[in-house]
């Protein structure tokens, strides 16, 4: 660990001598295309790419701070063919929120806030707000307080300029460089992501040169944000050490019109190492590391392919539940699988159209399990106006129902039964949403 400090400190050392151009910002400015890069909620997750690149490609001026704004909002339509269980996970599926086997809404899915400033041409920090009652973890309805609370959802400082050096470092809250988290749709996150995208503290040193990117993310203990998790001390979940890490690499082959970007990643610990009755963010005895390979095919910024794959080293303890009947499931692995694809009917001009879709999945249980698997179907139709603002159709299927919380049951009456589960494999629901993301 002393030594990976002392690397960091001679990487920030390099960066802050070697600059020539002066520090401070002299502007406030706007810019819509970044600011939809950067806060678009579901595609390209690697948000440090996309700075590092914006400034190697002249979308940013040094000196400057940049203000953003991105506001969704959409109207849905879902039908269940079970009560008050919907799959859906672009709303967190709680009974408080989903009741019957028909349900609407006309809401404010998100908003956020974002400030990036170009201190100079190497150094770079930026930070986001986020309001999303449709997804907190708050406790009871879209409308009660604890649902309704503003977060920085990311926060980072950035040392690079790729123009003169191959590397560079970041240190924050942010996305953990695991496998492909985005996808092909304009709204829908995959479930990929929900499965396996992790948010949290960390510092990430990153090598990007001739088409190969590598990049170790090194992530304090404990249970983080989103899926990272592994123990610290005597099994407690207090992030007291810089005991968790990621590692990608990725490698891009260009020929002729045509890129393919193919890559794997692996987690040290990521969520699911609880054992039974499984709850959020409680500590683990163990960690459970993780590993994925993805790739993604564009062929003539037309047609893009992405498929990924994603799985746990280790059965999820959680997933055994001792009481009977339940007990004739074993624990199981984790894993996801997503494949989508989206074609650009246009390439030039201030409309651009997009056909989309995407299969992704969740499992977690063995065959005939409640709580086997969570799939889901999307297909989606976009319009990005002036590439900054999105609007956007989709019809989507889930098949299954299995809410991480309480996943296989609980160990007494609080809150279902011993021997019982709310997970259920055969619960389905269909739905469509429109919407738009309005970025400024």
């Amino acid at each position: 660990m002393k030594k990976t400090l002392l690397f960091i400190i001679l990487i920030v050392t390099n960066f802050v001598s070697a600059q020539k151009d002066t520090t401070g910002i002299k502007a406030i400015t706007f810019n819509s295309e970044f600011s939809y890069k950067m806060l678009d909620q579901n595609q390209d997750l690697r948000k440090i790419n996309i700075l590092l690149n914006s400034k190697k490609n002249g979308l940013l001026k040094n000196n400057n701070l940049i203000i953003g704004t991105s506001l969704i909002s959409i109207i849905d339509y879902q039908r269940s063919n079970t009560d008050s269980k919907f799959g859906y996970l672009m709303r967190h599926p709680t009974s408080s929120n989903q009741i019957g086997k028909d349900v609407s809404e006309a809401v404010i899915h998100s908003f956020q806030l974002s400030a990036t400033a170009t201190i100079n041409r190497w150094i770079t920090t930026h930070a986001e707000l986020l309001y999303s009652p449709e997804q907190s973890f708050g406790s009871g309805t879209i409308t009660d307080l604890n649902r309704n609370q503003i977060q920085l959802r990311k926060a980072f400082a950035v040392f690079g300029n790729l123009d003169k050096f191959p590397l560079y470092m970041a240190v924050g809250k942010m996305d953990a460089p695991f496998g492909q988290m985005g996808t092909v749709n304009p709204f829908t996150n995959s479930t990929m992501w929900h499965a396996f995208g992790g948010l949290g503290y960390g510092a990430q040193i990153g090598y990007n040169k001739d088409g190969l990117h590598a990049k170790v993310m090194l992530i304090q203990g404990g249970a983080q944000f989103r899926a990272l998790h592994v123990p610290v001390g005597d099994a407690t979940a207090v992030p007291s050490k810089l005991n968790n890490f990621v590692a990608d690499l990725n490698y891009k082959f260009a020929f002729n019109k045509t890129n393919l970007k193919v890559g794997a990643s692996y987690k040290k610990g990521g969520a699911y190492c609880q054992g039974f009755p499984v709850f959020h963010f409680t500590p683990c005895e163990e960690n459970n590391p993780e590993y994925t390979f993805y790739g993604t095919l564009d062929i003539n910024s037309r047609l893009i392919i992405m498929t990924s794959f994603a799985k746990t080293f280790n059965e999820w303890e959680g997933t055994f539940n001792p009481t009977p009947p339940l007990n004739v499931f074993e624990a199981s692995k984790v894993s996801s699988l997503s494949l989508g694809a989206k074609y650009n009917l246009n390439k030039v001009g201030n409309l651009k159209h997009t056909l989309s879709g995407e299969f992704s999945d969740f499992r977690a249980g063995p065959n005939g399990s409640p709580w086997e698997r969570q799939n889901q179907f999307v297909f989606g139709y976009q319009t990005l106006v002036n590439k900054a603002a999105k609007l956007f159709v989709e019809i989507f299927r889930t098949e299954g129902y299995a809410p991480l919380n309480w996943i296989s049951g609980s160990a007494d009456f609080d809150p279902f039964p011993p021997g019982t589960t709310h997970s259920d494999r055969d619960a389905n629901s269909m739905g469509i949403v429109l919407g738009a993301q309005l970025t400024f």
